[in-house]
C-alpha cells in the first residue's frame, strides 16, 4: 500500500486548526482506547529505562506525559510542526507539574535540530503517516538515536479480519468524519484521517521501511484485532556494520 504525499505546511495548518478540540475528539472517537494503546507503548519503552527520549509528532504531549508518569527519572523532548498543538501540550504539562521533565520544541521530523547519537529512545504515536516523507523522517530519527537504542512507533492499521475490517472502515469513513467535523468545525481534518491510514505503509511494508532507514531487528505487535500496531526497531551498534 503506497504512502500518499501531503505537504508539511498543509499538515501544520490542519493540526493548528483542530488543536483546541483535538484531545476531546481523540478520546471520544476512539472510545478512550487511545489511552490504553499509549500505555502499552510506554510500558515497552520504559523497559530499557531511557533517560533522554525524543517524542516525534508529539501533538499535545499525551505520549510524553504517559511516559513521564510511568518512569520518574526520564526527560522527554516532544517535537511537532504545529505550534498550537504544542501550546495545548505545554498547558497540560504545567498543570501536571511535569514541565521540569517534559519540554517542547517546534521542529520537523525531516530536519531534526539535534546532534547525532543523542537520544536513548525515540517514539512516535500516530504521527509517521503524517510525515511528508516517511523514509526521510525515519532516517533522521535514526541519526539522532544513540547506537544500540530503539525506536517505538504506534500507528493505525487496517484490520485483516474481513468482518472487523468492514465495521472499522464504515466507522472510519462515515461516522468519524461526520462527528469530527461537527465537533471541531474543521471540514477536512477528519476525512484526512481515514485516507492517511488507508495509504500508510503498514505491517511488513513499514517494517521494510524501517530497515531501509537503517534500523535492524524491526518487527510489530498487533493490538485490538489489528486496529493498531506497535512497531519496534533498533539502531545498530557500529560493530554490527563492520
Amino acid at each position: 500500500m503506497g504512502q500518499s504525499k501531503i505537504r508539511e505546511n498543509d499538515i501544520e495548518a490542519m493540526f493548528n486548526g483542530i488543536a483546541p478540540r483535538y484531545d476531546f475528539l481523540n478520546h471520544l472517537l476512539s472510545f478512550g482506547i487511545d489511552k490504553t494503546w499509549r500505555r502499552r507503548l510506554v510500558k515497552i519503552v520504559a523497559k530499557s529505562s531511557p533517560q533522554q527520549v525524543l517524542d516525534v509528532a508529539t501533538g499535545t504531549g499525551d505520549l510524553a506525559i504517559a511516559l513521564a508518569k510511568k518512569q520518574r527519572d526520564v526527560d522527554v523532548l516532544g517535537i511537532d510542526i504545529s505550534e498550537d498543538m504544542i501550546a495545548v501540550g505545554k498547558q497540560k504539562v504545567n498543570k501536571l507539574n511535569l514541565s521540569n521533565r517534559i519540554t517542547f520544541q517546534k521542529a520537523s521530523s525531516l530536519n531534526l535540530p539535534f546532534a547525532s547519537n543523542h537520544f536513548d529512545s525515540a517514539m512516535v504515536a500516530f504521527g509517521v503517516r503524517n510525515f511528508e516523507d516517511p523514509l526521510a523522517g525515519l532516517i533522521e530519527i535514526n541519526r539522532v538515536l544513540k547506537p544500540g537504542t530503539s525506536l517505538f512507533v504506534l500507528e493505525f492499521t487496517n484490520p485483516q479480519n474481513f468482518i472487523i475490517r468492514g465495521i472499522y472502515n464504515f466507522y472510519f469513513t462515515t461516522i468519524l468524519p461526520w462527528v469530527g467535523q461537527k465537533v471541531s468545525g474543521h471540514k477536512t481534518a477528519y476525512t484526512y484521517l481515514p485516507k492517511s491510514v488507508n495509504s500508510f505503509n503498514e505491517r511488513d511494508d513499514f517494517v521494510s521501511l524501517l530497515k531501509q532507514s537503517g534500523f535492524i531487528n524491526a518487527y510489530y505487535k498487533q493490538q485490538n484485532m489489528g486496529i493498531v500496531a506497535i512497531y519496534i526497531a533498533k539502531k545498530p551498534n557500529p560493530s554490527y556494520l563492520s
